[in-house]
């Protein structure tokens, strides 16, 4: 049976990212697999027609290569993570339907997955939560899931498109409370300057109650602007489209890997881990 999603629900909003990431699987399967998304898509009824017409777009083709660059990429930090750290808490940040907790198990750590209620509820039917994982509903602003974390064999969490949404004291605030209850762990995430955010924001700031766009996380040099946030934060980053990948695949065309340069280079966009240091 098919679990049936109507247009201008929350829920819309959690199937267009999960449409991005099979359109991605199949524009460049030697880059990026995702097929959990696959599978959900097929269990889905919802009319895909206005997505598969944007999806023969050059933006729209090329917006979904950066959806597989940044999984990737936030990918590649947790595995690694997990290496010095086999049972460490992998922790999903505003996980929508991602998979990517699951697809980096190394059948040792713990996986959790965090968002709003009515997400974690639709999550609960398409995507059950297995051995070693939970799903948990939170409002990420609210400190009161940091509790229900279990980082006795280390922490590393990642959030993939959610900060753009967070005003800069929300994040600062978020970040230190991280450095609090998790240290030597390591959040990792995707971000961008200004200018990057004042394009993502465009099209959701007019129903937001703030109106001033500057108020929300933009960052350009990572190390600089947030390790002065506390000094137990150790700060880098790497550009997210070309930071991991040299993209010299047959399936990126040669204008695209001068977007991702204009991208990573321009715009800052950018993958950003912070490592939390032990309380000074």
């Amino acid at each position: 049976m098919k679990y049936k999603i109507e247009k201008n629900t929350v829920q819309e909003t959690l199937i267009l990212p999960l449409y991005s990431r099979k359109l991605c699987t199949e524009l460049y399967p030697n880059l990026y697999q995702d097929e959990t998304a696959v599978r959900l898509l097929d269990q889905i009824d919802y009319d895909f027609s206005q997505a598969e017409e944007n999806s023969r777009s050059l933006m729209q083709r090329f917006g979904a290569l950066e959806v597989a660059m940044r999984q990737n990429d936030l990918a590649f930090e947790v595995q690694a993570y997990l290496k010095t750290h086999p049972c460490a808490a992998v922790v999903n940040l505003g996980c929508g339907l991602d998979n990517t907790g699951r697809a980096c198990d190394n059948g040792r750590c713990k996986i959790y997955n965090l968002d709003f209620p009515d997400v974690i509820a639709l999550r609960q039917q398409l995507l059950t939560a297995g051995e070693r994982e939970q799903n948990i509903p939170c409002d990420l602003k609210d400190p009161a899931w940091l509790d229900k974390i279990d980082a006795s064999g280390g922490a590393v969490f990642f959030a993939s498109g959610v900060f753009y949404y967070f005003l800069t004291e929300q994040v600062k605030a978020l970040v230190q409370g991280m450095a609090d209850a998790f240290p030597g762990g390591v959040l990792v995430f995707d971000a961008a300057n200004r200018t990057a955010v004042k394009m993502i924001a465009k099209t959701w700031l007019r129903t937001a109650k703030i109106k001033d766009v500057g108020a929300y996380f933009a960052v350009s040099d990572a190390p600089k602007e947030i390790g002065e946030w506390d000094n137990r934060l150790q700060v880098t980053s790497r550009g997210y489209m070309m930071g991991y990948n040299d993209l010299k695949d047959p399936s990126v065309s040669g204008f695209f890997r001068f977007l991702a340069k204009v991208g990573d280079n321009g715009m800052k966009m950018q993958i950003v881990k912070i490592g939390f240091g032990d309380r000074q």
